[in-house]
């Protein structure tokens, strides 16, 4: 019996040391960061120039998985579902932690208590945007079109639940008109077929439509920023137009599977934080017209849940128009 006590002993001290040298090794190994949502859009453009600079200090890579399936619901299972290790993160943010609980009843998911959330990083502004073929030239003639259309206004965004196709159908809800979506699976598909002309209306992030819209393949009816921006500051903000409601971003964020240890939360939220001095961050922030907010953990969180009681309010107009 001593000999087993000893032996059970000697193997329980040598289990935890490891643990405890492996927990301070961290990264001992590459982190996996899963973006729920197709290749190209604003969210997996911002987690890769994040992934990279994040990689860099870490000294570990972080590669990109994006799981789209589902609506993302794939890529948030996995990612709810994995060790809280910090070896499995994701790109998280108001389609898929505050939108999609609340538009999707195979949603099965608490957006706050069942994952880690590690740091806000910001997001473009939405724009209600048309082809530039298309007769609609301001704000007035796109609600005096969709006035006299009996069936409304047919429009492309990212996707359902996205915040492209929640602010459009708030935005029509107030206005009294019918909005319609075109789903896709992605910012990077619906441009497409917006740009090419196949749909005449767009409500998706400015960092999708920018370089379109200073082409001139894309008409800016209004946007959700705070104040106008300036590449296009004939364009006016929804807030001037009586939406201070809709004054929103496309924000995205890091999180991970809920219980991930405070030293690798306050660690990657510090990586974060730095990466906003870093010149091409700033750059691409200035271009997508992102304003940097640099947030703890605990502050994060906190204001995840002020957006999750907006936004659950916001629908539940929406949804008895």
């Amino acid at each position: 019996m001593r000999k087993f006590l000893r032996a059970f002993l000697v193997g329980t001290s040598f289990f935890l040391l490891s643990a405890a040298v492996e927990a301070q090794q961290w990264p001992a190994k590459p982190i996996r960061l899963i973006v729920p949502w197709a290749a190209g859009g604003a969210g997996d453009v911002m987690g890769r120039l994040f992934a990279d600079h994040i990689s860099k200090k870490l000294g570990q890579q972080i590669y990109v998985e994006n799981q789209a399936s589902g609506g993302g619901l794939t890529g948030i299972q996995t990612v709810m579902r994995a060790a809280p290790d910090g070896y499995t993160l994701m790109i998280s943010g108001l389609p898929s932690h505050v939108l999609t609980p609340l538009m999707n009843e195979n949603a099965k998911f608490d957006p706050i208590h069942d994952f880690t959330h590690i740091a806000y990083l910001g997001g473009p502004p939405n724009l209600l945007c048309v082809h530039s073929s298309s007769e609609i030239q301001t704000y007035a003639d796109f609600l005096a079109m969709g006035r006299a259309e009996k069936a409304g206004v047919h429009y492309v965004s990212p996707g359902l639940g996205t915040t492209g196709n929640v602010v459009a159908e708030y935005l029509g809800h107030k206005e009294g008109i019918q909005m319609s979506l075109i789903p896709y699976k992605g910012g990077g598909q619906a441009i497409v077929d917006l740009i090419s002309g196949h749909v005449k209306v767009g409500s998706m992030t400015w960092s999708t439509t920018r370089e379109h819209v200073l082409a001139g393949s894309l008409r800016p009816i209004a946007i959700t920023s705070a104040e106008r921006l300036a590449d296009i500051p004939n364009t006016p903000t929804l807030k001037e137009l009586g939406h201070p409601d809709l004054v929103t971003v496309t924000w995205f964020s890091i999180s991970g599977p809920r219980g991930i240890p405070d030293d690798i939360v306050a660690r990657l939220n510090k990586e974060v934080i730095s990466a906003f001095e870093e010149p091409d961050v700033k750059a691409f922030f200035a271009r997508d017209g992102i304003k940097a907010d640099p947030m703890s953990s605990a502050d994060f969180t906190q204001f995840m849940q002020r957006e999750v009681s907006m936004w659950t309010s916001a629908l539940k107009a929406t949804m008895t128009k």
